[in-house]
């Protein structure tokens, strides 16, 4: 059961990375850097740009850092997956870092390889950052992460999955 678990951690991993390059390699091989085109009107766009920092271009060009505090997270992530791995309880957790996972390696992968992160959709009717599916995934699941630690886990479970000693009352 253990190394099901580790084999779904890989597999899902794997398959958001492959999501996320390949969505950028089509942009990168379909849209000029910079060109814009509709895809709901003026309400999403997809425009081809290049992010040397992370979201909302903060720590622009400061990639060395980015790669350490993705790589320093990912062993996090993982070391939270291992000691979850036989909870039912923690099912959904365990599903949110497969997709953290998966968009931080993702992300992680265009600047080993680029120096900068491929981001392709822009929200135009409330000038949101230009972001990709790596973003989706990291933000979407740390925002319901957030929200389960607040309202559905107690300090007994984050104990558990911190691995740290319950406290003495």
């Amino acid at each position: 059961m253990k190394l099901l678990r580790y084999v779904s951690l890989i597999f899902a991993t794997i398959l958001l990375v492959a999501i996320d390059q390949l969505t950028k390699l089509y942009i990168v091989q379909n849209f000029e850097l910079g060109e814009e085109r509709q895809f709901i009107g003026d309400y999403l766009v997809i425009t081809h740009i290049r992010n040397k920092g992370m979201a909302w271009s903060l720590l622009t060009g400061k990639t060395t850092l980015l790669l350490i505090v993705t790589c320093v997270i990912c062993i996090l992530l993982l070391f939270m997956y291992h000691n979850i791995i036989f909870y039912e309880r923690y099912n959904v957790i365990r599903y949110l870092i497969m997709f953290i996972m998966g968009g931080a390696i993702g992300n992680l992968i265009d600047r080993v390889r680029l120096q900068y992160v491929v981001d392709f959709i822009y929200v135009k009717v409330i000038n949101f950052p230009v972001f990709n599916f790596a973003d989706i995934c990291v933000t979407v699941s740390v925002i319901i992460l957030m929200f389960l630690f607040i309202f559905k886990y107690k300090s007994e479970d984050i104990d558990i999955i911190l691995h740290t000693e319950p406290k003495e009352s």
